[in-house]
């Protein structure tokens, strides 16, 4: 069971990013898939999160409007969508999967990815 977390990088103040989930060695048609990021010298914070069998999104009140969740099924992946990037969004971004939304907000998960970097400067 993996997750590969993708797609970070370097992107302008106001700009647009999308990161990718690749899920591999099982279907997770029963888990909530969600994606965090740290901070240097801050805690890991869930942003934003979606029940693959739901497809109903959840996300943080401080990324509401700017942060877009959405898988696809017949790649296995869920993406991130960053609009109006923000130096505030530089950070490690990870994905995770747990047995439910509830699950991910309380912190109990089943499986994270390795990070990718995201710096928004510049």
């Amino acid at each position: 069971v993996q997750l590969q977390a993708s797609g970070g990088g370097l992107v302008q103040p106001g700009g647009s990013l999308r990161l990718s989930c690749v899920t591999s060695g099982r279907r997770f048609t029963n888990y909530a898939v969600g994606w965090f990021r740290q901070a240097p010298g801050k805690e890991r914070k869930l942003l934003a999160a979606i029940e693959w069998s739901r497809n109903r999104p959840f996300y943080a009140d401080s990324v509401k409007g700017r942060l877009s969740i959405s898988r696809d099924g017949a790649n296995n992946t869920v993406y991130l969508q960053i609009n109006s990037a923000d130096p505030d969004d530089t950070a490690v971004y990870y994905c995770a999967a747990a047995k439910s939304e509830n699950r991910l907000r309380l912190g109990v998960i089943d499986h994270w990815s390795q990070g990718t970097q995201v710096t928004v400067s510049s």
